[in-house]
C-alpha cells in the first residue's frame, strides 16, 4: 500500500462517519482556534499598549513635585510646589545623558471662541515640550522663543479642541479665550490619541510658560518660578536608570535634602512602566495558551478514544486485510493517517474561526489586528503533531492484531 492509497483510505473511513468525526475534531478546533485568537488579539493588544506609551514621548523621565510630610502627614505627590524652572534648567546642564528637559504647569478652563466654548486642559510649556513630548505642530508653527520669553498672548491647539471649537476649518489666526484671557491661534498639534489610562491627549491647549503664570493659569504664591512637572527626555542608548538616579541625587543636593530625608519629588520612569504592562500582557498570554494547550491535549484524547473505537469496530476488516498480505507497517500507517487527518483538519477549521474571533475582538476593543503566518503555520502544524503522538497509540494496536483471532471477531 503506497502512502497515497493510505491517505485516501483514511479520508474515506473519515467521510463514511461525518457526525462522528466532526465532534471529535471539536477540541483540536477550540484549542487552535483560541490559540490563533490569543496570539492575534494579545499582539494587537501588546502594540497598543507599546504605541500608547510611545506617545508620551521616548526615553521620558517625569519629576514631579510632592511627596512631603508636614505635621506628621505624608502628603501626596504634586501636594507642595517643589520643582522650579531652575531645576529643569540644573539637570539640563549637569546631567550627563540628558537630551532636554520641559518644565511645564497645568490647569483646566473654559475656551470660547465665537460663540462656541469647550472645557480642556491648559499647558504653560516651554520651547523644549515638543522635543520632550516627540510632537510636533501639524499646521502653523510653535512657540517663537521669543513669545515664551515674554509671555506672548498666543496659543497652540490639540486637534479635539480645534475639531469642537472650529469644525473642520483652519483656526490658524483666529482669536479665543482662555480664563477670559483673549490668545491668538498660531498653531494645531498633530494627533496623539488617548493615553493607557484613557485620557485624550489632543484635549489640550498650550500656551508660553509664562503667559500661563502671568495671565490664564496664575502664578504660586509661595514660589513664582513653582512648575507643576518636569518632563526629562534621555538621550538615544543611554541607560534610563542611571539618568534617573543622577536627576534624583541632583534635585536632593539643589533642594537641600538630609540623607534619610525622604524626597520631596517624585521620578517616573515610563520605560519602566511599559516594561510592566508588556510583562503583564505576556502572563496573560501565558495564561491563554495554557488554556489553549489543555483544549487541544483534550481533543487529542477525544482522537485517541475515537481511534479506539474504530480500531475495535474494524477489526475483521484489519484481520482480513493482514490474511491478505498487508503488513504491519501499512494498518499502522492508514490508522496514524486517520488521526492526523482528523487532527489536521480541525486545525485548518480553528485557524479560520481563531482569525474570526481574533477579527471581532479586535474591532470591539479597538486595537489593531495582529495575526502573525507564523502562529498559524505553528498552530496547524502542532495540531497534527497532535494527531500523531495520540493516534499512535491507537494506531500500534490495529497493526499488532492477530489475523486469524481478529477474522473471528464478530
Amino acid at each position: 500500500m503506497t502512502n497515497r492509497d493510505a491517505i485516501v483510505s483514511a479520508l474515506d473511513a473519515l467521510r463514511l462517519h461525518k457526525l462522528r468525526s466532526a465532534l471529535t475534531m471539536l477540541g483540536i478546533i477550540i484549542g487552535v482556534a483560541a490559540v490563533i485568537a490569543m496570539v492575534a488579539v494579545g499582539g494587537g493588544a501588546r502594540e497598543q499598549v507599546v504605541a500608547q506609551i510611545r506617545s508620551l514621548g521616548s526615553n521620558l523621565l517625569v519629576v514631579t513635585p510632592g511627596n512631603v510630610t508636614s505635621g506628621g502627614i505624608r502628603m501626596g505627590s504634586g501636594a507642595a510646589s517643589t520643582l522650579t524652572d531652575d531645576d529643569a534648567a540644573a539637570i539640563m546642564a549637569e546631567v550627563p545623558g540628558v537630551q532636554v528637559t520641559a518644565p511645564n504647569m497645568r490647569g483646566t478652563g473654559q475656551i470660547v471662541a465665537g460663540g462656541v466654548n469647550w472645557a480642556s486642559a491648559v499647558f504653560g510649556i516651554d520651547s523644549g515640550w515638543f522635543e520632550a513630548r516627540d510632537w510636533d505642530v501639524e499646521i502653523g508653527r510653535a512657540f517663537e522663543p521669543e513669545e515664551i520669553a515674554r509671555g506672548a498672548q498666543v496659543v497652540i491647539l490639540g486637534q479635539t479642541v480645534a475639531r469642537n471649537l472650529f469644525g473642520g476649518l483652519d483656526p490658524v489666526g483666529q482669536e479665543l479665550r482662555i480664563r477670559n484671557v483673549p490668545l491668538s491661534i498660531i498653531g494645531v498639534m498633530g494627533r496623539k490619541g488617548q493615553t493607557t489610562w484613557g485620557t485624550d491627549q489632543d484635549d489640550v491647549a498650550f500656551v508660553p510658560l509664562n503667559t500661563a503664570r502671568q495671565r490664564v493659569l496664575g502664578r504660586n504664591l509661595a514660589n513664582a518660578r513653582a512648575v507643576g512637572s518636569i518632563y526629562v527626555k534621555v538621550q538615544d542608548g543611554e541607560n534610563m536608570s542611571l539618568v534617573e538616579d543622577e536627576v534624583k541625587q541632583l534635585l536632593r543636593q539643589r533642594h537641600r535634602l538630609q540623607p534619610g530625608q525622604e524626597d520631596d519629588f517624585s521620578i517616573r520612569n515610563l520605560a519602566d512602566i511599559a516594561a510592566t504592562r508588556e510583562a503583564s500582557a505576556r502572563t496573560l498570554a501565558i495564561l491563554l495558551a495554557a488554556v489553549a494547550g489543555v483544549s487541544l491535549a483534550v481533543g487529542g484524547i477525544g482522537i485517541m478514544n475515537i481511534m479506539l473505537v474504530s480500531v475495535t469496530e474494524r477489526t475483521r476488516e484489519i484481520g482480513l486485510r493482514l490474511a491478505l498480505g498487508a503488513r504491519q507497517w501499512d494498518i499502522l500507517r492508514q490508522f496514524l493517517f486517520e488521526a492526523t487527518g482528523l487532527a489536521a483538519i480541525g486545525g485548518l477549521i480553528g485557524v479560520l474561526l481563531g482569525v474570526g474571533a481574533a477579527y471581532i475582538i479586535s474591532n470591539a476593543a479597538g486595537w489593531p489586528l495582529l495575526v502573525e503566518p507564523a502562529s498559524i503555520v505553528i498552530a496547524v502544524v502542532f495540531s497534527g503533531l497532535v494527531g500523531v503522538f495520540f493516534g499512535w497509540y491507537p494506531a500500534l494496536r490495529a497493526s499488532k492484531l492477530d489475523p486469524i483471532e481478529a477474522l473471528r471477531h464478530t
